[in-house]
């Protein structure tokens, strides 16, 4: 998650985590978010900013690997007019599910405040044109 395994470097990072900026997200009208729960609880997280960029979308790590990003990523994208394009700041563990989603990188891996990221876009057609 950070580029040291202490953290450091990456305190801005860890603060923009933190549950008061998580309340401010989920309160502020730029985002819009969705939960995933299951029997036991909460399973996920999306969130899109300002319509188009992919802010958050977190499983937790017990229900990796059963499509329940899928589901959520689903849920999302249809929030997403069908001809407007979307971004997301991968992870570098999570650039392989954005190019299953679609999604291509931009731009090189990006190391900034403590952490790296791969800028990635996907571009969505118009309703009647090619997948």
């Amino acid at each position: 998650m950070t580029l040291a395994p202490d953290g450091a470097g990456a305190e801005q990072f860890m603060l923009s985590m933190a549950a008061e900026a998580i309340e401010r997200y989920v309160t502020g009208e730029a985002y819009q978010y969705w939960t995933g729960w299951l029997d036991d609880g909460l399973a996920g997280v999306v969130a899109l900013r300002n319509g188009t960029h992919l802010f958050h979308l977190y499983v937790a790590r017990r229900h990796h690997g059963q499509g329940h990003a899928r589901q959520l990523w689903d849920t999302a994208r249809a929030a997403v007019p069908a001809a407007q394009a979307m971004t997301v700041n991968a992870s570098v563990y999570a650039v392989p599910m954005y190019q299953h989603f679609g999604f291509a990188a931009t731009g090189p891996r990006v190391e900034q405040h403590g952490i790296a990221y791969v800028p990635m876009r996907l571009e969505q057609n118009a309703p009647g044109e090619g997948a």
